[in-house]
């Protein structure tokens, strides 16, 4: 357990170990996450947007055949320049 003093500002200084096990560097934001028994979460923005873009992304490469970079690179071209300017 660790313990955080609320500044009149409403600061707080993140123990050590807490910002060790979140990974958190200086300019972090800080994801706030509060759940139906009132427990608030907190969680490295970025690292929770990572980790949910990479769920919602799972499998789509297989559905759509891509094997490698080259098989992704040809759909990225083919998005941004159209399919006969690739």
């Amino acid at each position: 357990m660790y313990l955080a003093k609320v500044s009149a500002t409403g600061q707080i200084t993140i123990p050590t170990e807490i910002r060790r096990a979140l990974e958190l560097k200086e300019g972090d934001k800080l994801l706030f996450l509060q759940r139906k028994n009132g427990e608030i979460v907190v969680e490295n923005a970025s690292a929770s947007a990572i980790s949910k873009a990479q769920k919602a992304f799972s499998g789509v490469a297989e559905t759509m055949d891509l094997k490698d970079d080259a098989d992704l690179q040809v759909l990225v071209d083919e998005m941004r320049y159209g399919k006969d300017q690739s």
